[in-house]
């Protein structure tokens, strides 16, 4: 199905591409964090062509501040000490004077934030998702996106997980049941005639 996006109230929510996560040297699967990234920034750079809205979104917690709940498995292990651009974007993402910084302390981008207000107050109705990881933070984010009735396009090439079958079981049972999985390049083809000439 072609995609229909309308530039005043679409925005782009990038998710956690910032330099203490995208070089973590976990593995990611299927694509790699300089894939994600390359692909994240084309559609950032498309969108900000186009005059539409940039969301760029951090996480930036500490052990005091982090939710700090029971669980069986911590795949994140402690903390620990970071570098002082941790919480930083790449580079390649900018940010540039026109995007819309969230700060968050937890996976999803919803809670504990104003993203919603500031998607509100702009009119937006549609988000393009995309970012790491596919099942934790984009996922949690999606979730509450859905919940909150906004319609969502999800990068599917611009996101990666720990695993293939992670990224896949997010994609083709969560995602497809909440908006419209596409490549980089069928989004941006969808309102950047730039891209097609």
């Amino acid at each position: 199905m072609a995609l229909d996006i309308e530039k005043s109230t679409t925005a782009l929510v990038v998710i956690d591409l910032q330099k203490g996560i995208a070089s973590m040297g976990r593995p990611l699967a299927p694509y790699n964090a300089d894939t994600v990234i390359k692909n994240a920034a084309s559609i950032a750079d498309a969108f900000r062509r186009n005059g539409m809205l940039v969301f760029l979104v951090h996480v930036v917690a500490s052990e005091k501040d982090r939710l700090n709940v029971v669980v069986d498995d911590n795949p994140w292990g402690a903390m620990g000490a970071r570098s002082p651009d941790w919480a930083d974007f790449v580079l390649e993402l900018g940010p540039k004077e026109s995007d819309v910084i969230i700060t968050k302390k937890q996976w999803g981008a919803f809670y504990g934030t104003d993203l919603e207000l500031q998607l509100r107050r702009r009119g937006i109705k549609t988000i393009v998702l995309c970012g790491i990881s596919t099942t934790h933070g984009v996922e949690s984010t999606a979730r509450f996106a859905y919940e909150y009735g906004f319609n969502q396009i999800f990068a599917e090439d611009a996101m990666t997980a720990m695993t293939d079958e992670m990224h896949n079981s997010s994609i083709n049972n969560v995602f497809k049941r909440m908006g419209r999985v596409r490549k980089t390049r069928e989004i941006i083809e969808a309102f950047d005639v730039s891209v097609i000439e």
